[in-house]
């Protein structure tokens, strides 16, 4: 398999990047399809190559609230890094979707295996995927949450 363009598979180093498309195997999703659900075992990870992907968090009376959409290049779910390896928020599919679909538990281990792999691997997880999905989600409660007539501002930004 083969990646360029841009989002996470760009921002790892050439090496890093066969290597974990090594792992990887094309898994299409019809629009409308549940992925995953906030608190399920998180046992596998996507990269998605075409469509749209919604992450939702379930809130109490209000049911599933959209905090993010993810698009073409984006890692989808980080939660497989790290113990308890549970998901933090939910999703879904918002068209068909075209990924590269991982097994965590490989990946774990090579990463286990190979440390410059597995700094390769943590850094950009947490610099593409984790950085700016919390970014985004503050935003967004920034905007669900703020006062009337407020404006949500970006992370660590100031209102004008």
């Amino acid at each position: 398999m083969t990646a360029g363009g841009h989002g996470f598979l760009s921002a790892l180093p050439p090496g890093a990047r066969d290597q974990l498309l090594g792992f990887a195997h094309d898994a299409p999703f019809p629009a409308g399809r549940r992925l995953f659900d906030e608190g399920g075992a998180a046992d596998r990870f996507w990269i998605i190559r075409s469509g749209r992907v919604a992450l939702d968090v379930q809130e109490p009376g209000r049911g599933e609230t959209v905090v993010e959409t993810l698009g073409e290049g984006e890692l989808l779910g980080w939660s497989w890094l790290f113990a308890p390896y549970r998901w933090h928020l939910g999703a879904q599919t918002r068209s068909a979707v075209e990924t590269y679909e991982f097994d965590a538990r490989q990946v774990r281990d090579e990463i286990d295996e190979d440390p410059v792999f597995g700094l390769a691997i943590t850094r950009c997880v947490a610099a593409v995927a984790i950085g700016r999905r919390l970014r985004a989600a503050r935003t967004r409660l920034l905007d669900l949450y703020g006062p009337p007539g407020g404006r949500a501002v970006a992370a660590g930004g100031e209102a004008p």
